[in-house]
């Protein structure tokens, strides 16, 4: 299965859902099964639409970001909290994202899979026992939960925004950025620079005042 999204002239942006083999709907083959087909199909594109929409706008509130690294409680277990700092958990968090859109949600398995893809790790180091410990971290924040009484998971919008907007600007901004904090700068200019260059440079200049104001060696 494929999700697809690409511009189709100026004004118009299509999204598609391609099955190029059924046989992972588990419904059969049979045309009087297309019904079942289309539906799931709409499933999946609605929920990669919704994962866009999330990463787009995402953001933490106050509350959750203050109660994420406490343990908290799963039935009658008590799990440890979620700290993004560590690798293991980026990992799992990147994971989440990359099958937030997946058909009727996804397994532990499926899970462990995605974080040794992202990871390079071996299964032994970590399996799917692994992934549903993990799996507990998140359901305790609310961050996904399962799907009735199966053992397949679906992530929450509201988990999906939160952990979207911990990882991307960690990535993506705050990491280059204190990684030009330092005043190692050539003494010409660079050459050819690409507008996200410029970008950098400004939000450099800019994070510099900020560091000094409130004393703040980077």
């Amino acid at each position: 299965m494929a999700l697809k999204i690409y511009s189709k002239g100026e004004r118009v942006l299509r999204i598609e859902a391609v099955a190029h083999n059924i046989r992972e709907f588990h419904c059969g083959r049979s045309l009087d099964n297309f019904p079942e087909i289309v539906r799931r199909l709409r499933g999946m594109l609605e929920r990669f639409m919704q994962a866009l929409s999330c990463i787009d706008q995402c953001f933490i509130g106050d509350e959750m970001l203050e109660r994420l690294p406490p343990a908290s409680r799963v039935g009658n277990t008590m799990v440890g909290g979620i700290d993004l700092n560590k690798p293991r958990l980026r990992h799992v968090a990147e994971a989440v994202i990359a099958l937030s859109a997946s058909p009727d949600g996804f397994t532990a398995s499926a899970l462990a899979d995605q974080v040794r893809a992202f990871s390079d790790q071996c299964p032994s180091t970590y399996g799917p026992r692994q992934a549903a410990y993990d799996l507990k971290k998140l359901r305790g924040k609310d961050v996904v939960q399962r799907i009735g009484s199966t053992r397949r998971y679906e992530v929450m919008p509201s988990g999906l925004r939160a952990i979207t907007a911990l990882l991307v600007p960690q990535a993506k901004a705050i990491k280059p950025l204190l990684a030009a904090a330092q005043d190692i700068s050539p003494s010409r200019g660079g050459q050819n620079l690409r507008p996200i260059d410029h970008h950098y440079q400004n939000l450099r200049l800019a994070m510099k005042g900020v560091f000094h104001e409130l004393g703040i060696a980077a």
